[in-house]
């Protein structure tokens, strides 16, 4: 996997909306304050305060906007403004020979996570699953932001994780949010689970959906395949969905059974998700996952 030149001073930074809306001048605001405080120049994208339902305009113009920024070589990194729902609607029209022309950092997370695996599978480039450019950063997010876009250790010691199973395993990291990941599955854009560290969260979702996401990625052989697992946050989760009344299962015993089932290295509650401070994964990275010492550590 090639990775992106570091972001020095003045690099230009595309700020894109390929899936949800941003709610006004205020995000946008924010976003390109996030922008400055990185040393960098922000380029907003022409229709980046547009919105059709759901989406952040139409699929056209979100499209151009992704498409012009990958295009555009004196635009340096492209940082998605937020998640929602709508790139996988864009995926088979995606510029991706541009991004292999010349390589350049995507950051974003959430639903930002199909773009990271369309990425992974077309242009073998490492991409940065990181806060989105409107969110209020956190010391802690801001300093792993930046030290992932210099080239520099990003994660380090989690240090309010727990050991689910032990265990040391090395191999190239993909992941995300889980919900994605499931809808990625069996397309062309799903990114390749052999022998990597996946990191999974989620949000908004009852356990006993988290449980059917991680049985069909069971199921479809995904799972199997990875050489170690970091579940990440699951926020917000729901407890009055009718299946949760017939009898409560615990987050814990969902994800302590599938790392028993698949005996791999696993650690539950690594800083990456729909939280505050959260780390910034070089997608497509080698890295090391040690579940004793509670670490997640680029190695190239």
């Amino acid at each position: 996997m090639r990775r992106p030149a570091t972001l020095r001073d003045g690099a230009r930074v595309a700020l894109v909306c390929p899936a949800g809306p941003l709610r006004g001048e205020e995000d946008l605001r924010r976003a390109e304050a996030n922008a400055r405080s990185l040393g960098c120049e922000p380029v907003v994208g022409e229709h980046a305060l547009e919105r059709v339902g759901y989406l952040a305009g139409d699929d056209a113009a979100r499209l151009a906007d992704l498409n012009a920024a990958l295009a555009d070589d004196t635009i340096d990194a492209i940082w998605c403004m937020r998640g929602g729902y709508g790139v996988m609607r864009l995926l088979a029209r995606i510029d991706y020979p541009a991004l292999r022309r010349r390589p350049k950092a995507v950051i974003g997370y959430s639903d930002i996570t199909a773009l990271h695996g369309a990425i992974a599978t077309r242009c073998d480039v490492i991409t940065y699953h990181g806060p989105t450019a409107r969110s209020a950063l956190t010391a802690f997010s801001r300093d792993s932001l930046r030290r992932a876009l210099a080239d520099d250790e990003p994660c380090g010691t989690a240090e309010r994780a727990q050991t689910l199973h032990r265990g040391r395993a090395r191999g190239h990291l993909i992941g995300g949010n889980l919900a994605v990941l499931c809808a990625l599955c069996g397309t062309p854009y799903e990114p390749p689970y052999e022998s990597a560290i996946l990191i999974v969260e989620d949000v908004n979702e009852p356990v006993y959906r988290v449980d059917r996401l991680l049985t069909q990625l069971r199921l479809a052989g995904r799972l199997q395949q990875c050489a170690g697992i970091a579940f990440g946050a699951f926020t917000d989760i729901p407890v009055d969905s009718p299946e949760e009344s017939l009898g409560a299962r615990t987050l814990d015993e969902v994800l302590g059974e599938t790392a028993a089932a698949l005996g791999v290295p696993c650690l539950r509650g690594v800083p990456v998700g729909h939280i505050d401070d959260q780390w910034t994964l070089p997608l497509g990275a080698v890295v090391e996952l040690d579940a004793d010492a509670r670490t997640l550590r680029i190695l190239n």
